[in-house]
């Protein structure tokens, strides 16, 4: 059944090559996520600072605790993958 192969190359395995895309992929996509939740956190902050006149409190306090949890799940996500952090 290995005549097929004759004069051709063998197909090469791409684990290495799909682990490395998965994991550039992975990167980008916690990436968006956290500039994302970062500015929508920012902005409903603003908001309720505006609602309350407290200038600066929500805003901030919001906007850490966005990064906080996006920080805080890539680790999970990590830990999940088995990735060594």
């Amino acid at each position: 059944m290995k005549g097929y192969l004759i004069g051709r190359k063998k197909p090469k395995e791409n684990s290495e090559q799909f682990s490395t895309l998965s994991g550039i992929l992975m990167l980008s996509a916690w990436g968006l996520a956290m500039v994302v939740s970062s500015f929508l956190f920012l902005y409903i902050g603003y908001l309720v600072d505006e609602l309350l006149g407290t200038t600066p409190n929500f805003m901030l306090g919001s906007f850490f605790l966005a990064i906080g949890l996006c920080v805080w799940r890539l680790y999970a996500e990590a830990k999940k993958r088995g990735i060594g952090l």
